[in-house]
């Protein structure tokens, strides 16, 4: 009788508390790594966050882009950027908030834009034209950050409630972990930090936490049903008896997102690359993050440990 496929043979047993040490200075690297690079380096916020206007054009020639720079700064409109968007052809242009707060400013400034590439191409396509004051770009940049840590703290207190104060303070420092991640994978990557990643974000934390739950609720219920088992070997026991539903899990929501990456377009694809690296991180904190944490937030100490 067939009874499926199955990429995680049943009754597993590897020792992944084991590795944990391991597990630890992956983490370290990644978040040390992430907090240098938000410091020096920081992240590439799009217009939501800094105010301006947003073009993006399509040309029927390939426009020469250092050319075009050239041109557009000279219009002495502050830094304006331009980058390819999907094809050579396509162009997404950023034009800074300028420092007056009439409206009628900004609009000149736009159209001086408009006229210097309807200059270089007569046949332009402008495809969308959004603008952004700066008092709501601040606003949005300060309500991301609240938003963040109020999901961050209102996780905390579900699974402290739910569980005990130890797997609050592990699923906390878990999803910390994976946030700091995705934010420096996000600044080696250049892609522009708008609503859409912000978004991305509270899903990464969403799925970790998830997965995260699963692999603790099965902590408890062993800690229940063998109470005399070092916590090294409970932690164990859980994570490999719920891998095959974590791998399957993650593995289907990649596939998923692999096609929206491949076939989504350029408008989505900083969202999408933020969830697949997200997603694989957030996987591999729950397994080897979360759980060896308890071994050290004095969550029924081992009778016996094992040796490092």
């Amino acid at each position: 009788m067939w009874t499926g496929i199955k990429l995680i043979p049943d009754h597993t047993k590897i020792d992944f508390i084991g590795s944990r040490y391991i597990g630890f200075a992956v983490t370290a690297i990644m978040i040390v790594g992430s907090i240098f690079l938000l410091a020096t380096k920081g992240l590439n916020y799009g217009i939501d966050f800094t105010g301006g206007t947003l073009i993006e054009i399509s040309t029927a020639k390939t426009p020469d882009l250092a050319s075009l720079r050239e041109d557009l700064n000279n219009l002495e409109l502050g830094d304006i950027s331009i980058q390819e968007f999907g094809n050579p052809n396509n162009l997404l242009i950023r034009v800074p908030n300028q420092e007056s707060e009439d409206p009628a400013v900004q609009k000149a400034a736009v159209d001086s834009v408009k006229g210097e590439i309807e200059k270089a191409h007569a046949d332009v396509d402008y495809r969308r034209v959004e603008f952004v004051g700066p008092q709501v770009g601040k606003e949005l940049k300060v309500k991301g950050v609240v938003a963040v840590l109020a999901a961050m703290i209102g996780i905390m207190a579900y699974v402290w409630f739910r569980f005990e104060w130890q797997f609050g303070v592990a699923a906390v420092v878990t999803l910390a972990h994976d946030v700091f991640a995705v934010l420096g994978f996000m600044v080696i990557m250049g892609r522009s930090f708008d609503l859409s990643s912000l978004a991305a974000l509270l899903m990464v934390a969403g799925f970790s936490i998830n997965d995260t739950v699963v692999i603790f609720d099965r902590i408890r219920e062993m800690m229940r049903k063998y109470r005399k088992k070092p916590m090294y070997e409970i932690a164990n026991l859980a994570i490999n008896d719920t891998l095959s539903r974590t791998v399957m899990t993650s593995l289907v929501t990649l596939l998923s997102l692999v096609a929206l990456a491949v076939f989504g377009g350029e408008v989505i694809r900083g969202f999408t690359e933020a969830l697949l690296f997200g997603f694989v991180v957030g996987t591999y904190s729950s397994i080897y993050v979360a759980s060896a944490l308890l071994l050290y937030l004095g969550l029924r100490p081992a009778l016996e440990e094992k040796p490092s």
